[in-house]
């Protein structure tokens, strides 16, 4: 299956662990990924919040773009989904700002193209009854958190993925993958990323709860689908905090992905709990 691919800024940085583990595991799950060409910033968290032409220009190029190469996109990063997602309908209603940005970049966006987040194309495209049986290492005995953060069930009417209250996706992907998926109260409680350099007080707060949380519940890891939140609550409690893994890493090492080169680049150290369960080999 061949998908228009946009990495974002995330993914090719601060990030990379969650893009490497994402191509490794669609090229391991059929899955050829096109990244657009000639992305840019989709405008997250500062583009979208100062001005709105801009905010919704930055995202329609992108969107234009992938739409020229005739295939659905698909988007890793919860932020850029979101922005995504809120653009393509508001072009679709505002037809003078739609041809305002066919006048930026050469022609309007047509809206044929699906918007899909990572998470939605493994779970309901590939499926699950799928990964289940491309699962070499089950993680068994790995007791697990799902954290989707903010914004990628919410609101639904944008994002149209899931349950914007209960959401199941990774709850049952953690399953497939022959984990524990624990029942807890924080899986969508927010962790202040849009606040990470201005408030570090409120995000330090934010993060603590979502971190005891998870402790309370008895889990051993947090998995995200988000950037900001992984390393929101990745690198601010060290050994009193738990590793924070990206889906696609342990979907990686499920279906036998040596994923040592993204977990390295992990602050708080995932191999002493991966070893310990024989998940993955340490040094």
């Amino acid at each position: 299956m061949k998908l228009s691919y946009f990495p974002g800024c995330s993914l090719d940085g601060t990030a990379k662990e969650y893009g490497s583990s994402t191509k490794a595991t669609c090229k391991q799950l059929g899955l050829e990924m096109i990244e657009v060409p000639d992305w840019n910033c989709c405008g997250a968290s500062s583009g979208h919040s100062t001005n709105y032409r801009l905010s919704h220009a930055l995202a329609a190029r992108n969107l234009i773009l992938a739409e020229r190469q005739g295939l659905d996109l698909v988007v890793a990063c919860a932020a850029c989904f979101s922005r995504f997602k809120k653009t393509a309908i508001t072009l679709k209603e505002n037809s003078e700002l739609n041809e305002k940005m066919g006048e930026i970049m050469g022609t309007p966006y047509e809206g044929k193209l699906k918007i899909i987040h990572l998470l939605d194309l493994i779970c309901n495209t590939v499926g699950l009854e799928s990964i289940r049986k491309k699962v070499t290492n089950p993680l068994k005995d790995l007791k697990l958190v799902p954290y989707y953060g903010c914004v990628i069930v919410r609101p639904h009417e944008i994002t149209q993925f899931d349950d914007e209250e209960q959401p199941q996706a990774m709850d049952n992907l953690i399953e497939a993958i022959g984990a524990e998926s624990l029942p807890w109260s924080g899986k969508i409680e927010c962790c202040g990323a849009s606040l990470s350099l201005t408030r570090v007080d409120i995000v330090k707060k934010l993060t603590r709860e979502i971190v005891d949380m998870a402790k309370e519940a008895k889990a051993q890891a947090i998995v995200t689908a988000c950037p900001l939140c992984q390393a929101n609550l990745d690198m601010r409690y060290g050994e009193d905090g738990l590793p924070v893994f990206y889906f696609t890493e342990l979907l990686g090492l499920a279906l036998g992905i040596d994923g040592k080169i993204w977990l390295d680049r992990h602050m708080t150290d995932p191999f002493p709990l991966l070893t310990s369960l024989n998940l993955a080999k340490g040094e």
